[in-house]
């Protein structure tokens, strides 16, 4: 049997140090941690260390509607920041909200706590 990492877990995300939490039919769950080298010049999480959380949960939760057996690509992306990060960890809740022959519809929420961080919608394409 695989193991479920091999499969969800790529150099890059192990790179920036996501960790999946949560993996259901069409949503992912991905947690990310501050840490010193993802910090902005003012100190803050760095919007690209955001938007990478907000891409690789939204390509999770493709391949958890359309099976690991096929591969999706991200089309295009827009994301909203409503609040920087200091210190801790954010998760990233992505599902897909609409599944087509072709393209799949991704919306996410990055959160710490009860806080809303950021929301993002994605388009991938079946590949």
């Amino acid at each position: 049997m695989t193991d479920v990492r091999e499969v969800t877990t790529s150099a890059y995300s192990h790179l920036l140090g996501c960790e999946l939490t949560r993996l259901d039919a069409d949503q992912a769950e991905v947690r990310l941690a501050m840490r010193p080298e993802l910090r902005n010049r003012a100190g803050k999480l760095h919007g690209g260390a955001i938007f990478s959380l907000v891409d690789i949960a939204m390509g999770l939760a493709c391949s958890s509607a359309h099976g690991f057996d096929r591969h999706s690509v991200t089309v295009e992306c827009k994301i909203n920041y409503m609040r920087a990060i200091d210190a801790g960890c954010v998760e990233c809740l992505a599902k897909v909200i609409h599944y087509g022959s072709r393209t799949l519809v991704v919306e996410a929420e990055v959160r710490q706590q009860d806080a809303l961080v950021a929301r993002a919608q994605g388009t991938f394409m079946l590949v």
